[in-house]
């Protein structure tokens, strides 16, 4: 089945390009632009605006509270009638720990308040998390695909395994592009998107800037 969308495409291949494509272009803005830093940190509130900048230009639930129940596997998700209450919930959690600011990720990540785009977005809220209270960021670069998934999947049951693989990855390097341009390709790679690297999509933003300027 093919999520509605704003770009009227009935093809999930074709789709999850233009996701990918669109999705990443924004998903720089955020850093290049400063929004990052004006977004709230740890809440909800913080969450939703980050998810709609990225996906509004995609869908229509863009930054909304999911009304139907989903899985992954054969792991479900938070339940609609209990997910509200479930984020506010996550809000109260204290941050101020590396291991609070890891295990309110896993709650969030167990409450999966949107659709579509849930792991993409909470991850840029994991690293606003350390940022201001850790002065870190995870280089997910670095991140094995296979361990991550695994220890996420894991998490809810214990959260130790994800705690050390993250730990092992992070970085006083907080605002180096670099780094948080890798990070977005790493966590959208986690996700099954992989035909556009950020990179080329910035190279071809700045080649149009410069033609647009010639004209």
């Amino acid at each position: 089945m093919v999520l509605e969308n704003k770009l009227g495409i009935i093809d999930s291949i074709e789709l999850a390009k233009e996701e990918e494509r669109i999705s990443k272009k924004k998903a720089l803005k955020l850093f290049d632009k400063g929004i990052l830093k004006t977004l709230d940190v740890g809440t909800f509130s913080g969450l939703t605006k980050l998810h709609k900048y990225l996906f509004e230009d995609i869908y229509y639930f863009a930054g909304k509270i999911r009304d139907e129940n989903i899985s992954k596997g054969n792991f479900r998700f938070a339940p609609v009638m209990y997910l509200k209450e479930a984020l506010k919930n996550i809000d109260k959690m204290p941050q101020k720990t590396y291991d609070e600011i890891i295990e309110k990720y896993v709650e969030m990540n167990i409450a999966h308040p949107f659709r579509e785009g849930n792991g993409r977005s909470t991850r840029i809220w994991l690293d606003r998390m350390l940022v201001k209270e850790l002065g870190q960021v995870v280089d997910w670069s670095k991140v094995d695909k296979d361990d991550y998934l695994l220890a996420m999947e894991r998490s809810p049951i214990k959260d130790t395994e994800i705690k050390v693989l993250l730990k092992e990855a992070l970085t006083d390097k907080i605002n180096d592009r670099t780094v948080y341009m890798k990070g977005i390709d790493a966590s959208y790679y986690y996700e099954g998107y992989y035909v556009y690297t950020i990179e080329e999509i910035d190279k071809n933003n700045k080649e149009r800037i410069i033609f647009n300027k010639k004209e």
